[in-house]
């Protein structure tokens, strides 16, 4: 448990993102946008391209979604996609698929396709891949993505390809090479981080799961967090963390803008 819970009376630090569960999500724009969309994308099957800026909580929405699908209707499968090429992505993807990882390409390709039909037609519980850290694909292993979602003549979407990555994914799949894979995308949403009205209920959203009070941090600090953030989550995240450590240290019962800009100035964010 961190120096600072006890001061201020919190059950845990609740600006650690392991400290958060599924269930005790704030639902921000970002947060209602992307689900929505990936509740429609589900049900159609297609293609979903999710953007951000790093920390803006892409991955975090998708945890979410996850948690929420019925494992009878649907099966889920995640990567975190480091650099690798295309037959170290057609084994990992066996894997998840629980099919031989052994043989040639032309042979992972046919199991991985068959498997993915098998669980749409016989089993009905259709899959929805989600590729993480998206941006790192190559372009062989985006084109080989747009063959293995070809079933029946390409008259047939058997499986959800979810695509999450950073900006640049935007960049990359707006290439000319891309332009097959880019017209089956079904849904595209950039995150847009949290505005200004949703950065203080956030951070007492928070600080309500930890058990904490309002009176913890006034509105000074807020609009301090605000200016300093530019709305995103991971940064007002580290922010607090640091103003509570920061706060505790100084005998502070409330987080005002001078424990905001000590803590800015750790991590010189100022």
């Amino acid at each position: 448990m961190s120096s600072f819970t006890a001061y201020y009376g919190l059950t845990c630090n609740p600006f650690d993102k392991q400290s958060l569960k599924e269930r005790d999500h704030f639902e921000s724009s970002d947060f209602k946008e992307m689900t929505s969309r990936l509740n429609y994308l589900k049900d159609v099957r297609g293609i979903g391209v999710f953007t951000a800026r790093p920390g803006m909580g892409k991955t975090f929405v998708l945890r979410c979604f996850a948690a929420g699908l019925n494992p009878n209707l649907y099966h889920m499968a995640y990567i975190c996609l480091s650099t690798v090429g295309v037959t170290d992505f057609y084994k990992e993807f066996c894997g998840i698929l629980g099919v031989s990882q052994k043989g040639s390409k032309p042979a992972l390709f046919k199991a991985i396709q068959e498997q993915i039909y098998y669980l749409y037609k016989e089993k009905r519980q259709p899959l929805i891949l989600a590729i993480d850290e998206a941006q790192e694909l190559s372009t062989s292993i985006l084109n080989d993505l747009k063959m293995i979602m070809n079933f029946r003549y390409d008259s047939l979407n058997c499986f959800t390809l979810i695509l999450v990555g950073e900006s640049q994914l935007n960049i990359k799949l707006s290439l000319p090479i891309h332009e097959a894979i880019r017209q089956r995308i079904t849904v595209h949403y950039d995150f847009k981080g949290l505005t200004a009205d949703e950065i203080p209920a956030y951070v007492r959203h928070k600080i309500h799961v930890a058990g904490g009070a309002d009176s913890i941090i006034d509105d000074a600090a807020m609009a301090s967090v605000h200016s300093l953030s530019q709305g995103n989550p991971r940064v007002i995240d580290t922010l607090m963390t640091d103003a509570l450590t920061i706060g505790a240290q100084m005998d502070k019962k409330v987080i005002d803008a001078e424990v905001i800009m000590a803590a800015a100035n750790n991590r010189q964010l100022g």
